[in-house]
């Protein structure tokens, strides 16, 4: 297997916006009706909200790469860029996502392993993410990983009000 995870730049907009719909589609389009995901997917994918994100200094995105084909992302966040009010010491994981040909690999491990690295980088005690409450693989994949329940939110699919469950990962501290 050769993975690889590159930081993407203002240069991968395109690639970026292509993968971010492909990806979200495929994970979520049977359960949400075609007017909802039209709605979140312009709102959130759009390339003006994309091109902002890439260049916040407190967001960063990754493509991973299986055998140099495109695969996945990963979008985390820190300080005022995560989507809920957290501990300073918190990193987000807003956005981890893999295509349906390379689901099984081990490639969300990797991600997974990547916000980690992040997180330890920036000092950081804990990392944080959002999943929805009927996505039962993701639910079973965090919970490999090592991540715990400790709270839940709203999140709008155009219209239509989801709950999303937070999970969290404490980080050892002693780096």
């Amino acid at each position: 297997m050769t993975i690889t995870i590159t930081r993407c730049t203002l240069t991968d907009l395109i690639p970026l916006q292509k993968l971010s719909i492909e990806t979200y589609k495929e994970t979520f389009d049977a359960y949400n009706t075609v007017e909802n995901m039209a709605i979140y997917l312009d709102e959130a994918y759009n390339q003006k909200k994309l091109s902002a994100e890439l260049s916040r200094d407190d967001s960063e995105f990754y493509f991973i790469y299986d055998h140099r084909q495109l695969a996945g992302y990963l979008k985390v966040n820190t300080g005022e860029a995560q989507t809920e009010e957290m501990p300073v010491g918190f990193l987000e994981v807003e956005r981890i996502y893999v295509r349906l040909a390379f689901k099984r690999r081990g490639l969300g491990q990797s991600l997974i392993t990547k916000a980690i690295q992040l997180a330890k980088e920036k000092k950081k005690t804990a990392i944080w993410l959002g999943v929805w409450e009927h996505n039962g693989p993701a639910k079973i994949f965090y919970t490999k990983m090592g991540f715990v329940q400790t709270g839940s939110h709203s999140f709008f699919m155009g219209d239509d009000e989801q709950t999303d469950y937070i999970l969290t990962k404490k980080l050892p501290t002693n780096n």
